[in-house]
């Protein structure tokens, strides 16, 4: 099953269909990140998109450091 969550950019509505179980986690992100009963601006979905790339980023450091450590 899927589900249709929702978000306001620069005056348009735009809806992903994402899987049942990603859903909440995905819903809860997007609160912290977005307006999500109002509009957001272009600005602020590239400030989003960065914040979450650098988060990536320093998991994926973090991940090569632990495997580094299980090569010994």
């Amino acid at each position: 099953m899927s589900k249709k969550i929702g978000l306001h950019i620069g005056g348009r509505r735009f809806d992903v269909d994402v899987e049942d179980d990603f859903a909440p986690f995905l819903e809860q992100r997007m609160a912290k990140d977005f307006n999500i009963d109002g509009n957001n601006d272009l600005k602020k979905m590239l400030h989003a998109y960065v914040r979450r790339t650098h988060e990536l980023f320093l998991q994926e450091k973090e991940i090569e450091e632990i495997l580094k450590k299980t090569e010994l």
